[in-house]
């Protein structure tokens, strides 16, 4: 066992928010006039299913790494539900969804706490905008697994050469300054994005394309692992683990998207059939596509492609009908596979496609939820897409898609930048060789 210096820091903050947290104030009056039990039980298991796609992603990335880097990439999805739980109560949903500034930004003290959060009316918005069927403390939390697996999202990119401590503190920093304004821009009815008319059902901008771009960031500012210099990458460590991984998310896509319709009502219907019917046709799109290329069926590639589908069906699930979901799914995967195969042939050293599968899967659902949503599905399309013959909402959604990459990929490179002046980011030559898993945690899976 190695040791290293002792910090107090990060816990003497953790101390201070528990002391903090028996300051606030009791919830008055909890509003149940208008709440349906049906949405409210569909809600609780949507919830609990999005966050079970954090366990799933720990084990499709910690499948895919190789052996000496597991546990250290399952763990940076894990500790996710640790530190982004906390901020979500504390500020961070404030930030998403608290009374807008501008429509910019929420006011960090409107939920502080989760203060209001258990008594507020069951509407959101300076207009009431959106009213609600469930307790709004349950939306907050729906959110609050949102907000979590973005961050791992963007590890995959990082993997097996980042320090965890810094990772954790860019992790903090992205929730803070990319992701929970993506989400006010988006979600909120006084966001700028919302109020422009942009559609996005359940995070193809807000959770994807940020994650992507930061992801991307991430892999630029890193720089290649000594691995990937020497063309000497080990294998996957357990591609049974992607399987299960790619199951659990699967499963709990059902949650993403379906939940996203805050009800248990047809929207949620047609939202869970998209969702599924797109990652089918992604899967197979893309070993096909290898197929093309004389490459054999993998089931790595299978899985891949169906999460590329979940990407892209994302933004568009409540928006589109079944037909066009299974065009969705066949393209994105095709898109996402041949910028895969372009990385792979470059010096960009994205450790597990986070960019070309997330962020490129993510625009690729943005821009077909310009050409293809209706009216006809959700009454909430003010225009239909391009395919329909109006350019209005296209138009929109590629306003929109570049200014969210500019944002999320500058935003994100120049928190790279500070977190690296505090936590070195990378770790030494000698740990990226013994392994993440022994040089940053003293476990291994091998022992």
């Amino acid at each position: 066992m190695t040791t290293q210096k002792p910090t107090w820091i990060p816990l003497l903050v953790l101390l201070a928010v528990a002391v903090l947290a028996l300051f606030t104030d009791l919830p008055g009056s909890i509003p149940t006039e208008g709440i349906d039990t049906g949405d409210t039980a569909w809600l609780i298991v949507a919830s609990g299913l999005v966050l079970l796609m954090t366990p799933g992603l720990a084990y499709f990335y910690g499948g895919m790494v190789n052996h000496k880097n597991v546990i250290s990439t399952m763990l940076q999805s894990f500790i996710a539900m640790g530190v982004i739980s906390v901020i979500w109560v504390v500020f961070g949903f404030s930030l998403a969804f608290g009374n807008s500034i501008g429509g910019w930004i929420g006011d960090p003290t409107t939920f502080f706490m989760f203060n209001n959060v258990f008594d507020h009316k069951l509407s959101l918005g300076s207009a009431d905008q959106i009213k609600f069927t469930i307790p709004f403390a349950l939306f907050a939390f729906f959110q609050m697994k949102f907000a979590v697996i973005t961050p791992a999202l963007i590890s995959g990119a990082l993997a097996e050469r980042i320090n965890f401590k810094a990772y954790v503190l860019f992790m903090v920093l992205f929730c803070i300054f990319v992701y929970s304004p993506l989400a006010h821009w988006t979600w909120h009815p006084d966001g700028f994005l919302f109020n422009l008319g942009v559609l996005d059902f359940a995070g193809g901008t807000v959770v994807h394309m940020s994650a992507g771009w930061a992801a991307l960031a991430g892999a630029l500012y890193l720089r290649r692992r000594k691995s990937h210099i020497e063309s000497n990458i080990l294998p996957p460590a357990n591609i049974p683990y992607v399987l299960l991984g790619t199951a659990l998310l699967w499963f709990g896509w059902f949650g993403f998207n379906a939940g996203s319709a805050l009800g248990a009502n047809s929207l949620s219907v047609t939202a869970f059939a998209t969702t599924h019917i797109a990652a089918a046709s992604a899967g197979l799109s893309w070993i096909l596509f290898d197929v093309t290329r004389g490459k054999k069926v993998s089931a790595l590639g299978f899985c891949i492609g169906a999460v590329v589908g979940l990407v892209a069906i994302t933004p568009a699930a409540g928006f589109v009908t079944l037909p066009v979901a299974i065009f969705i799914g066949v393209i994105a995967a095709m898109v996402s596979n041949i910028i895969a195969h372009w990385r792979a042939s470059s010096n960009l050293d994205d450790t597990l496609d986070v960019f070309p599968c997330h962020g490129v899967g993510g625009m690729v659902g943005m821009l077909m939820t310009g050409i293809f949503a209706t009216s006809a599905v959700n009454s909430a399309v003010a225009g239909n897409g391009l395919f329909y013959g109006e350019t209005d909402l296209f138009v929109k959604h590629i306003l929109a898609l570049a200014i969210v990459s500019a944002f999320a990929f500058g935003v994100s490179y120049i928190l790279l930048i500070v977190t690296d002046k505090i936590i070195p980011l990378r770790v030494n030559e000698e740990e990226e060789r013994l392994g993440l898993d022994i040089s940053q945690h003293d476990e291994s899976i091998t022992e």
